[in-house]
């Protein structure tokens, strides 16, 4: 059956409306993807993201954003969760606190104990599909599609035994009782390898702050430790001052949050005190539906006051392997 013309108007009409109704938004950004046709020219490469769209848009704008931060001399606050450490995204890191790029670091138990375990014995590529079980009574641990073998803890107990013992030494003679901040740059100075971050942190005298670090295998091990010493403390209470003060101290501050968790959460809150951080970019996947922290969105953020309502902001909703070395490779290495 045909319809009559009549009703084939009628329905154009209802498809598309009035043309004099319709924005043509003449003048906006065009989309447009890189042109291979005249090769790889890596930073036109980088440039193309901002008018790609979606993720890649976001990308863009994070990349503008961190620039920003450093035109504006802003103090830069990375936090990272402990499976950034894991991933090659370590020696990124790396690269920028040897190189005095970002001025305060904050992570999870994870991040600092990973960053050791890996100068005493590297993690492999494995496979997110292998059988639990099976990985479990070969004695291999994995984290997505790295596997750790249990070995690596072996070396680091013995590693952290002997640490221990030397900073309860201190502890006992001189009435001191490390933060995890000054504990973690004993640390750095105690690995003495160029290959970790713990070790720049401390030659370079930049702060890595922890405020869960009992919470993973340094947690353990401080369990076992302080049957035989029971006197043995980290005030973590001293954490909070220090980084609300080195915030207090800033005129501007930016953050470069990777991932969610309690190292994005500590930035956050202490970014509270100076009523919110100016330049802030996000990187992780979480969603906020179910109204986690990990997954809230930076317009959550200004409502609690630890982001200014005007600070340039962006959330990349990507795999932090894949955007993070995007975006230091676009906002760090002109």
């Amino acid at each position: 059956m045909q319809l009559n013309q009549e009703k084939v108007q009628k329905l154009k009409h209802i498809q598309y409306g009035s043309v004099k109704q319709c924005m043509t938004l003449e003048g906006h950004p065009q989309i447009k993807g890189y042109d291979f046709e005249n090769g790889l020219d890596f930073k036109e490469f980088l440039k193309a993201y901002s008018l790609t769209g979606f993720q890649g848009t976001h990308l863009a704008q994070g990349i503008e954003i961190v620039k920003a931060m450093q035109r504006e001399k802003a103090k830069i606050f990375l936090s990272f969760t402990s499976n950034q450490v894991s991933s090659g995204n370590r020696e990124i890191i790396k690269f920028l606190v040897k190189n005095k790029k970002v001025d305060v670091l904050v992570t999870s138990a994870g991040g600092v104990e990973e960053d050791i375990i890996k100068c005493l014995k590297p993690f492999v590529i494995g496979n997110f599909e292998s059988p639990g079980a099976m990985l479990f009574e070969n004695g291999v641990n994995r984290t997505g599609n790295i596997f750790v073998p249990n070995d690596r803890f072996s070396l680091f107990d013995d590693f952290m035994k002997t640490f221990f013992e030397r900073i309860y030494k201190i502890q006992k003679e001189k009435n001191k009782i490390f933060c995890p901040k000054n504990l973690i740059k004993e640390l750095g100075i105690e690995i003495n390898d160029e290959d970790s971050i713990l070790y720049w942190a401390a030659k370079n005298d930049i702060p890595l702050f922890c405020p869960g670090i009992i919470d993973g295998s340094l947690g353990d091990l401080v369990y076992f430790f302080k049957q035989s010493h029971p006197d043995f403390m980290i005030d973590v209470s001293k954490e909070m001052k220090d980084m609300v003060d080195l915030v207090l101290n800033s005129e501007k501050t930016g953050g470069i949050l990777l991932g969610g968790g309690i190292s994005k959460h500590f930035t956050l809150n202490a970014n509270i005190f100076k009523e919110g951080l100016d330049y802030v970019v996000y990187i992780n996947t979480a969603q906020e539906y179910d109204g986690s922290d990990s997954g809230a969105r930076v317009e959550e953020a200004i409502t609690w006051g630890k982001v200014k309502t005007n600070a340039p902001n962006v959330k990349i909703h990507c795999d932090a392997t894949i955007a993070f070395p995007l975006l230091v490779a676009g906002s760090f290495m002109d």
